[in-house]
């Protein structure tokens, strides 16, 4: 449960910081949005990676600190909200392993690419958004913001790269890729289901 108090004692833990590193990178799947980002970049020129990176960060450590604040505006508790994020990425899994689409929308003729559609919604869309606050309910908030900088990173160097890893991985390996992480995060989904559901009820 994020709260700016509790960082004055920082608690760094790798298994932690290792989990939702692997989480965010399965829900923001920029490895398997590579042929998106290469469509982009044919259609606009050029692909700012830098300011998409940035922005992507900014928004999701925002909803971080700021998504309980709105939940409670609304009501709803964070035990809730992530039983509801574990059916979204249960879905964004069954995406990922079978091949369709349930819920991603893609978007067209974008005016800039840098931030739409690619730094929101496709990098911090509302399966990230809700993935940190689900991450947030098991996690403390240092390793989960270890981990999205982290994956910040990352996606800098493939929005960089974009065109020479799908040239090395092929459209086959990027496929095995989206296969191999859907299955781990159909497990997370459980997993996050299983314990959010279990305080819920007591």
């Amino acid at each position: 449960m994020p709260k700016f108090s509790e960082c004055t004692i920082m608690e760094f833990n790798l298994r932690e910081i290792f989990t939702a590193f692997m989480v965010l990178f399965a829900v923001i799947d920029i490895v398997g949005n590579i042929p998106i980002i290469i469509d982009l970049r044919k259609k606009v020129g050029h692909i700012q990676s830098e300011k998409a990176s940035i922005i992507a960060g900014v928004i999701m450590i925002m909803f971080l600190f700021l998504g309980e604040q709105i939940l409670n505006l609304i009501g709803i508790d964070v035990n809730s909200f992530a039983v509801a994020g574990a059916f979204i990425i249960f879905f964004i899994a069954l995406e990922m392993i079978l091949g369709i689409t349930l819920y991603k929308d893609q978007g067209n003729n974008p005016l800039t690419a840098s931030i739409f559609p690619l730094a929101f919604p496709l990098i911090a869309g509302p399966g990230s958004l809700t993935t940190l606050l689900s991450l947030g309910a098991e996690f403390k908030t240092e390793n989960i913001i270890v981990a999205l900088i982290v994956n910040v990173i990352v996606i800098y160097i493939v929005l960089k790269t974009s065109s020479k890893i799908e040239r090395i991985l092929g459209a086959n390996g990027i496929n095995i890729v989206r296969k191999i992480f859907g299955v781990i995060l159909l497990a997370i989904a459980v997993k996050l289901f299983t314990s959010n559901i279990q305080m819920l009820l007591s």
